[in-house]
């Protein structure tokens, strides 16, 4: 080792990529141990960091070139000893001078005095928060006024966010791109129109609302007439997600839908009051960018509030994709428990109008009644299909299954919750090296034996719980 070229020996820690070989190779000898302390740029530490301030000063002063550092305590118990706490976030401003990117996962010692400490790193510029009960809004403000390359902020299950001041603050910075915000009760939609500006420069937007406080925030007329009067583009927009909203005419979010013309990928979960018209204005808006689709359509069709006209989902929106989006790759379409599907589902001429005529390579569909065998003959003629993903399908049987085995370019099949399909189903893979990757999951009549040799990688598990 003492005669390898520099060069070599470096190339050789790049190309590992997990914690555990980088300390293995660091204890072969000194030089590699050197080496790995100078090139080491991230680390993940947590229950075991004891005791927690001390030990994280201690990593930082061995790897002196840390950009990006993660702090979990999940599953942390007091018998664990001590979290990191304020001081401990203060002693990492000071001993990571080159920090870029900071997580902190379920620390609950760590309060607003501790973030504060974070305006100091100027270099900070992606910030993700999972729950960490004790920050507040006042706490967010502080690292957005002191951290001016903020382009990340993601903040999950923080519950004590209350005031908003910092959102209004991004917007006059105009430096976000990537915005997530999950279960933070007293976040809004209307809340969001306090971004401004930075709408233009939003790259990223995942938005979701625990479905228990979906209408704890009534709109107010003046919120309405804000959302309305937003005349900031959204062109930047590549990603949208969006879970167990409130999608309306002139409302919150509904009008960033009408805004975006670069959209490449769009997740709508659960939302409540998504229309023809919303999916058809984003297939003509964003059809030349558009890449992938997700549907979750939610079951519960006695809540109209804020609504007016049909809440339903039919396959106009599914003519207007295949009419102008020459580049959507992946269809996710789900309908959650308890759908009718004479009432909400997409009919079978409808789906295959958008896979057949889309250059599609990703279709997964969930409890859609609809798709049957014959839905399974004419993906037959699907050139481009590489995976397919069927979750309670109850209408596809063995001879719909056999099919899938002619399936032009069809690499992965995952199978869950299946009642309609056996073994004789594969039987058409078995030995044929197809599939690289077969999961098949929880379907009553597959069993171990009947997934053996159809397909390279074989993933199989059956828990029949969810029938009973």
């Amino acid at each position: 080792m003492d005669d390898l070229p520099d060069l070599v020996a470096w190339d050789i820690l790049e190309r590992l990529n997990t914690t555990v070989d980088k300390s293995a190779i660091s204890l072969t000898c000194k030089r590699l141990h050197k080496l790995d302390n100078v090139q080491r740029k991230s680390i993940r530490v947590g229950c075991g960091l004891r005791p927690a301030n001390e030990a994280l000063v201690s990593l930082c002063n061995r790897f002196q070139n840390l950009e990006k550092v993660e702090i979990s305590y999940s599953g942390w118990m007091s018998k664990l000893g001590k979290q990191l706490d304020d001081r401990g976030l203060y002693n990492l401003s000071i001993s990571c001078p080159r920090l870029t990117d900071l997580t902190l996962s379920y620390c609950t010692f760590i309060t607003d005095a501790g973030l504060t400490h974070l305006a100091a790193c100027s270099n900070l510029s992606a910030l993700k928060l999972i729950f960490t009960p004790r920050i507040s809004g006042c706490g967010i403000l502080s690292v957005v006024v002191g951290c001016k390359k903020l382009a990340l902020l993601h903040l999950i299950r923080c519950l004590n966010i209350t005031r908003m001041e910092w959102l209004e603050y991004l917007g006059k910075l105009e430096t976000l791109e990537d915005l997530c915000i999950k279960n933070c009760r007293a976040i809004g939609e209307g809340d969001l129109i306090r971004l401004g500006q930075t709408w233009q420069r939003l790259k990223r937007l995942q938005f979701e609302v625990d479905a228990n406080y979906r209408y704890m925030k009534v709109y107010d007329r003046l919120a309405v007439d804000q959302w309305q009067k937003q005349s900031v583009p959204c062109d930047k927009m590549t990603e949208l997600t969006l879970v167990n909203g409130i999608i309306s005419p002139g409302r919150g979010l509904a009008c960033v839908l009408g805004k975006c013309r670069n959209l490449e990928k769009i997740h709508l979960d659960m939302c409540v009051g998504v229309r023809d018209s919303d999916i058809i204005g984003l297939a003509r808006n964003s059809g030349s960018s558009l890449r992938s689709i997700s549907l979750r359509v939610p079951s519960d069709f006695s809540l109209p509030l804020l609504m007016t006209n049909s809440i339903r989902l039919t396959d106009k929106c599914l003519e207007a994709l295949a009419q102008n989006c020459s580049r959507l790759e992946s269809v996710r379409l789900s309908f959650s428990d308890g759908d009718f599907p004479s009432i909400s589902s997409f009919s079978l001429q409808g789906i295959l109008t958008v896979v057949l005529t889309c250059p599609m390579r990703e279709l997964a569909l969930d409890h859609v009644y609809s798709f049957d065998d014959v839905g399974m003959q004419a993906l037959c003629s699907a050139e481009h299909l590489e995976m397919v993903e069927l979750t309670r399908c109850q209408e596809i049987t063995d001879e719909g299954l056999e099919l899938a085995a002619q399936f032009p370019q069809l690499r992965v099949l995952k199978l869950s919750k299946c009642l309609g399909v056996s073994d004789d189903g594969l039987k058409p893979l078995v030995g044929s090296g197809k599939l690289k990757v077969l999961a098949v999951d929880d379907c009553p009549q597959i069993s171990h034996r009947g997934v053996e040799g159809a397909a390279d990688s074989v993933s199989f598990k059956r828990d029949l719980s969810w029938m009973y």
